[in-house]
């Protein structure tokens, strides 16, 4: 029997008791871990990299939509969303095979969901489709569960574009622009990009104050010539030299690249040979 090293996020310490109770009952399930807010699964996740994550949505400051956006493909936990919503998110992620939770959570559904997550078999898969849910959820604006791109601040320029049907982005020389026929034009300059990561058919730019879900495949971004300052350090993942402030060896000739903003991130052994080349010179 495979035992799933788990962990459990939720803002409300009587919720995470109860769920951690009922899971005594499965000698499959081992609770290593209990967060509650985003930014302390984060650091449990680099350090424990967990089987297995029941995950709230609504959580103050950030959402249980903000942890998966911030995630390396390839270190994707499974992921069972715990809510209180009946309506849009849920029906979002039954249609792609996603499991959830009603609160309170059932000794049946709690069944089914394990034995669900015992057949998966590829993280990145379930990663790709949980970007997709949460891409439409942001898109329809659905009752504020969760939040999409950044509203512009005071010096931002929004442009609308009503004629575009498809998601689409192109390159400028100092910008990356995001464009969605449903939403704003993001522009976002390289500068402040941290770290891309892909997906299936969506990326994950990330900013130090903004997550932003695209659709788009990260050889599409790569051959239009990101700047100099990104280096691939895996098959899904690119990062901006300027923000590694170390790394640190692992087994097998890999590394992990620690960040500026201490989030940690796998660099294969594929990559590893030329990120050090670039780093000392």
């Amino acid at each position: 029997m495979t035992i799933l090293n788990t962990l459990i996020v939720d803002d409300e310490p009587a919720a995470i008791e109860g769920l951690r109770l009922r899971l005594d009952a499965f000698p499959q399930i081992r609770v290593t871990g209990e967060a509650n807010s985003v930014a302390e699964a984060i650091t449990l996740i680099n350090t424990q990299t967990p089987d297995l994550i029941f995950l709230d949505i609504e959580m103050p400051e950030q959402s249980g939509f903000d942890l998966i956006r911030q995630l390396q493909p390839e270190l994707c936990p499974a992921i069972v969303f715990v809510t209180a919503f009946h309506q849009h998110a849920v029906k979002a992620f039954e249609v792609r095979a996603l499991d959830y939770l009603l609160k309170p959570v059932k000794m049946e559904r709690l069944a089914e969901a394990i034995a669900r997550v015992c057949e998966v078999t590829s993280n990145r898969a379930d990663k790709a489709q949980m970007l997709a849910a949460v891409a439409e959820i942001t898109k329809d604006q659905l009752g504020g569960i969760a939040s999409g791109s950044a509203a512009p601040g005071k010096n931002e320029t929004v442009v609308e574009n009503r004629e575009a049907a498809e998601p689409q982005y192109c390159i400028e020389r100092q910008k990356l622009v995001i464009q969605d026929g449903r939403n704003p034009i993001q522009l976002i300059p390289y500068q402040d990009i941290i770290w891309i990561d892909a997906a299936g058919d969506y990326m994950c730019v990330h900013t130090q104050a903004e997550t932003y879900v695209m659709r788009a495949r990260l050889k599409s971004l790569i051959d239009e010539r990101l700047p100099d300052v990104f280096v691939r350090i895996h098959k899904s993942t690119v990062v901006n030299l300027t923000y590694i402030e170390k790394l640190q060896p692992l087994c097998n000739s890999e590394y992990n690249a620690v960040l500026q903003n201490e989030k940690v991130l796998k660099v294969s052994r594929t990559y590893a040979r030329a990120l050090k080349q670039r780093l000392l010179g």
